[in-house]
């Protein structure tokens, strides 16, 4: 197994509009694509509370592409993406890294 460790950095005031996004939308047609989440954190304490941090499970990298292709042309993503977006851009940049579990870690 491998892990996709994700971070949103948001324009100003603009998390909470991500935040609902995801909430309301976006991890439901996660769902319906198979896609797997092991956790989201926001920042309490560091650089910026503007940050949304989150992790992806995969089973190896084909199984990433084909799925999460299939989520980015979904057009109910689309639209939802679109919809949170009306009041303009939420995301100023993000990052992705995938994570491969050392020998002794316990997952």
């Amino acid at each position: 197994m491998i892990h996709e460790l994700r971070v949103y950095h948001c324009l100003p005031g603009r998390l909470p509009v991500l935040l609902r996004r995801f909430e309301a939308a976006t991890l439901a047609i996660w769902e319906r694509h198979g896609i797997r989440q092991a956790g989201f954190w926001t920042v309490e304490i560091g650089e910026s509370n503007q940050d949304l941090y989150y992790l992806l499970e995969w089973d190896s990298l084909a199984e990433r592409e084909r799925k999460w292709t299939a989520f980015m042309n979904d057009p109910e993503w689309q639209a939802a993406r679109a919809a949170s977006e009306k009041d303009g851009p939420i995301i100023a940049s993000y990052s992705n890294t995938i994570l491969r579990p050392t020998a002794f870690s316990a997952r």
